[in-house]
Order: C-alpha cells, then structure tokens, then sequence
C-alpha cells in the first residue's frame, strides 16, 4: 500500500501517511489513488484543485460550503508548516461541536481528510506555507460559510494569539448561530 490511514478522535476525519521513496536524487509519493482511499472509506470523487499561498501567523477558516454543493477536502503542505484544524458541524452527531488539530508540513508530508459536513481552517507556523487540497464539490460562493476562528465554545488552542485575518473570516458567527446545514446521519 502507498498510504497508511489513521482515525482521529473524530472517526470520519483521516489522517493520511504516503509512502516516500527517497534517494540521493530527491524522493517520490504518490498523492492520491482512488483504489486504496476508497478502501478506507474515502469514495468521493474529486473535482476542484486548490493551491494557496499565506505568510506566517495568517488564519484561514473556519470554512465549509453547504449543501448541495458541501465540500470534502484532501489537503497537505507543499511548503512551510501549518496547524490544520477540523470542526464537527453536523448536527446531532455524537462529536458535533468537537474539533481534531493536525500539524502538515512539507517535512512530514502528511495529508488530512476532510470529510463533508466539517468546517476547516489553517493557521500558518512556518515563515511561509503553501497548501494545496482537492474538493469533492466545485467551489459554490452562494453556499460558502464558516465559524468564527476563536468561538468561545469550541476552545481552540490555536498555536497563535493575534493572526492575520481576511475581513470574511473576522466575521464569520459561533457554531451555535452559524448556517450550517447538515444532519448527522448514523452508519448503523
């Protein structure tokens, strides 16, 4: 197997180990491959591409876009370091409310899996960062939406105090008042 997948302590949120092989030349890892990532329960299809850019102490999210059009993500750190952070928003889920934080950087090549249903962020702990993750929805601005990054409730232990914020994101509302849309619905 290429990849090696871990569980969080939110079940649906994977973190995902590629294989790396690496000589004097430099190294080789496969991203992504639909056989191995649907055996572990991973069976959307991606559709978008994304890559952005950000400097040190600069917070993105918390995002999620609704449905019909709510986004799973795949994402990893092509350069620099970040603390990626997930949020269960599905409500009634026995998690909801409850969030994962992984480190990504371009040292440990790790990936995460953000399922639909989840609002995400990033907060940048590297001079600099570039990200990159697939989405398994188009971006849809109509049902774009978020959680404020430092809501009281979720207690985030985000590695900084004062990030570089985006006006959108200083104005995204607690989980408690945001618009979200997504029922949880139970495997069993």
């Amino acid at each position: 197997m290429a990849f090696s997948f871990s569980r969080t302590a939110i079940p649906e949120v994977v973190v995902i180990d590629p294989q790396v092989f690496g000589d004097e030349r430099g190294f080789f890892m496969e991203t992504y491959k639909r056989s191995e990532f649907a055996a572990e329960g991973i069976s959307e299809t991606f559709v978008q591409g994304n890559h952005s850019k950000s400097l040190k102490g600069t917070l993105r999210g918390l995002h999620y876009q609704k449905e019909p059009k709510a986004q799973g993500k795949l994402v990893r750190a092509l350069a620099g370091d970040i603390y990626d952070v997930v949020v269960d928003i599905r409500r009634g889920s026995p998690t909801y409310g409850r969030w994962v934080a992984v480190s990504l950087s371009s040292a440990n090549r790790l990936m995460l899996y953000v399922p639909p249903g989840f609002a995400h962020g990033f907060c940048v702990v590297s001079d600099e960062a570039e990200i990159s993750y697939m989405t398994t929805e188009e971006y849809a601005p109509a049902l774009e939406a978020g959680v404020i990054w430092d809501d009281p409730d979720l207690r985030i232990a985000w590695p900084i105090v004062n990030p570089q914020l985006s006006d959108r994101d200083r104005r995204w509302p607690c989980l408690k008042d945001a618009d979200d849309n997504f029922p949880y619905h139970s495997e069993s």
